[in-house]
């Protein structure tokens, strides 16, 4: 999900103490960066890191990374209702569907047992018309945006295929049907599948590659972690 403003019932001291507690989830070597703050981010090794605090009604958060593609995050978020937060990593891609000969990613994640969350990419057009969310995994009390449009195996998945509108932007949910904490996604035929198969949008140009956790619920601290994630595209 795309960062949206916070209000000002995010507050300073409880990011605070989420610092304390965050940093102290990380791996025992130190890693290279770390952050606490709403907007924090950084970039490594071609993809950007955002600790994303995003919705209402959150609490604390921090992320760590050893690199673009090693990072988890510490969360304490109140299980109430809404997205809080979206912490991932971004690879930029600049190409029209049709430009594009490959779009590949492989994940491996290790997820709490508890807590309201998905752990997935977020791709968009460069416009941000257009949202196409694949979750590779999912807990609690979460749901796609949207109206049930079927199964369809593409990619080297089977997905639950959703499709909405947040008011903002058009909304396409891929929820696959099984939970996997590792994989790889060939992204692009799904990416076609919307496009010519569905005629849900044009040969838009995809901007971001955005892979990580909408968190909604993690009370008492949970732990997410990208052990690794790799974003290729040809």
């Amino acid at each position: 999900m795309a960062p949206r403003t916070l209000p000002s019932l995010l507050l300073a001291p409880a990011l605070a103490f989420g610092a304390l507690l965050g940093l102290a989830s990380a791996p025992a070597q130190a890693a290279v960066w770390s952050s606490c703050d709403q907007w924090g981010s950084t970039s490594l090794g071609g993809y950007t890191l955002y600790n994303n605090i995003w919705g209402s009604g959150a609490g604390a958060q921090c992320v760590w990374a050893n690199s673009g593609t090693n990072w988890g995050v510490w969360a304490d978020h109140p299980a109430t209702s809404g997205i809080k937060s979206y912490p991932n990593a971004k690879k930029v891609i600049n190409k029209p569907i049709s430009s594009l000969a490959s779009l590949t990613s492989s994940y491996n994640v290790s997820v709490p047992s508890a807590g309201d969350y998905n752990t997935s990419y977020d791709i968009w057009d460069t416009d941000y018309d257009y949202e196409i969310m694949l979750w590779v995994n999912y807990h609690g009390n979460v749901g796609a945006l949207g109206s049930f449009q079927g199964n369809a195996t593409l990619g080297g998945h089977t997905w639950a295929v959703y499709k909405g509108d947040n008011g903002a932007n058009e909304v396409f949910s891929f929820l696959r049907t099984s939970d996997s904490s590792a994989g790889t996604v060939n992204i692009l035929p799904i990416l076609k599948w919307i496009k010519d198969t569905k005629g849900w949008m044009g040969n838009e140009t995809i901007g971001d590659v955005q892979f990580g956790y909408e968190i909604s619920g993690a009370p008492g601290g949970l732990d997410f972690r990208t052990d690794s994630l790799t974003v290729s595209s040809g």
